[in-house]
């Protein structure tokens, strides 16, 4: 399925869209990073919960649950909170 990333992985992907599959948010991650190596961490921690400054949206509504089960035509869209002082 397709996976829009952010500019702040694309040192990962090289791109701002990538291909990924999986029956669920927890196993599209792990494919992610399957192809990108070290971009999951990124996203997750170390508790397995999705980091504080990434959103996840699959057809426009957020995703925190890593169960979350995904079809094929779904599209998932990562976003990195800015932030700083």
């Amino acid at each position: 399925m397709k996976v829009l990333i952010p500019s702040a992985l694309r040192s990962y992907t090289e791109r701002a869209e990538a291909r990924a599959s999986g029956e669920t948010l927890a196993a599209l991650l792990t494919d992610l990073d399957q192809q990108y190596t070290g971009i999951r961490f990124r996203m997750i921690d170390e508790q397995e919960r999705i980091r504080r400054h990434i959103r996840i949206f699959v057809n426009g509504t957020q995703v925190r649950d890593l169960g979350h089960r995904l079809a094929e035509s779904d599209e998932v869209v990562i976003v990195q909170a800015l932030s700083g002082g």
